[in-house]
């Protein structure tokens, strides 16, 4: 009986980690959270579709969480008609479906992004056999290219992580952590501070980052003054809060990485992950969507920014899977207000888009496998 009982004390210890870090799948249950009314609407600038040649000198990949066409366009109702994403012509769809489950979760939706093969629900950088794949992001580094992650999770959730990471199970953060130390990796900016510091084999990563010539930063202040050199921003102890609490962390971030990878006389490849509005779905919480949404929107504004001066990036806009099932029941363009339902707590099937801005955008329309992103920036960026 005594063996049993510790055989449970165990498993519930190396359960309660996991989660920890995903209970932002919590329901609100309050139907005051299903409708969203705005407090004013930001600025949207419209962006020359003019570029230098046929292929990027640059990638900028950002993946919206859980983002759906409903949740594209309840941003786009919450800010009076009009997003940062107008400005992108070319417009595709990507069916999600993991190598085992008709419903993708984030580690194998992340795992296609980051290198083209379908795996199974939870694998990190690794096929169905469990063997590592390499990604856009590793074979940005062989050639002598920046490379960065920045994402309002944990830099060790399954997104980011399998850009980076070769692991069995999303759930491996520590050992994801000390993935980082395998790499060159120039920037990473996100959450999980406790995974590379406060670890259970006594590593501390942060001093081993610095070994390697990183500036190891917390606050977004010193963050953000960060020009050149290799840079880690490890901004909360886990993920990151709310747009409330995490103020314009996201697109100052992102601002952030552009500068120091674009020192880079080859070239950058940059995943930005807007970890959240997978997380206000799974709650079912429009106004956590939306909030999201528009933080998200905001960051791809930096993104078509440089672009649009550099005239020699690629700007991608997708996401991994859509979450919630969520439907506009109400709606007002002119206040900004947006009223969603949801058929899901999870993850759903349907196909999610896939914007492109930039030299080869036309090269990301039509229906797509999600495995078809990453092959196809392959062939534009990496095969030269």
């Amino acid at each position: 009986m005594k063996i049993k009982f510790l055989a449970g004390l165990v498993a519930l210890l190396l359960w309660l980690p996991l989660v920890a870090q995903e209970n932002y799948k919590d329901k609100a249950e309050a139907d005051s959270v299903k409708t969203y009314r705005s407090a004013g609407f930001y600025t949207v600038k419209s962006f020359p579709q003019q570029f230098k040649g046929k292929k990027p000198k640059n990638v900028i990949l950002l993946i919206g969480d859980g983002m759906g066409t409903s949740h594209v366009f309840a941003g786009i109702t919450a800010n009076g008609g009009q997003l940062f994403l107008d400005n992108f012509k070319h417009v595709g769809f990507s069916k999600t479906q993991s190598s085992n489950q008709y419903i993708t979760d984030s580690a194998a939706g992340g795992t296609a992004l980051s290198s083209g093969v379908k795996t199974y629900n939870g694998a990190i950088g690794v096929d169905p056999d469990q063997k590592p794949v390499k990604t856009i992001l590793e074979e940005a580094e062989e050639k002598g290219l920046a490379t960065g992650l920045v994402s309002t999770s944990a830099i060790t959730h399954a997104t980011p992580a399998s850009f980076i990471s070769h692991q069995d199970s999303r759930g491996s953060y520590e050992a994801i952590a000390a993935d980082f130390l395998k790499t060159d990796i120039d920037v990473f900016i996100g959450g999980g501070y406790k995974h590379f510091a406060e670890r259970k084999d006594g590593r501390n990563l942060t001093s081993e980052l610095e070994a390697k010539g990183y500036q190891v930063l917390r606050k977004m202040d010193d963050i953000a003054a960060v020009k050149s050199g290799k840079l880690a921003g490890l901004t909360a102890p886990e993920h990151n809060g709310r747009v409330s609490e995490r103020g314009d962390m996201l697109p100052v971030a992102t601002q952030t990485a552009i500068n120091i990878l674009s020192n880079n006389k080859k070239g950058f490849f940059l995943m930005v992950e807007g970890s959240q509005i997978d997380w206000g779905a799974h709650q079912n919480n429009t106004i956590y969507v939306v909030e999201d949404m528009l933080d998200f929107d905001r960051t791809i504004g930096k993104a078509l920014e440089f672009a649009a001066r550099d005239k020699q990036t690629l700007v991608i806009v997708t996401a991994d899977h859509e979450t919630g099932g969520l439907a506009l029941t109400g709606g007002n363009i002119k206040t900004g207000m947006v009223k969603g339902a949801y058929t899901s707590t999870d993850h759903t099937a349907v196909m999610v888009p896939v914007f492109a801005f930039g030299p080869g955008a036309e090269n990301f329309t039509g229906i797509m496998e999600n495995t078809d992103i990453p092959n196809r920036i392959r062939d534009l960026f990496l095969k030269k």
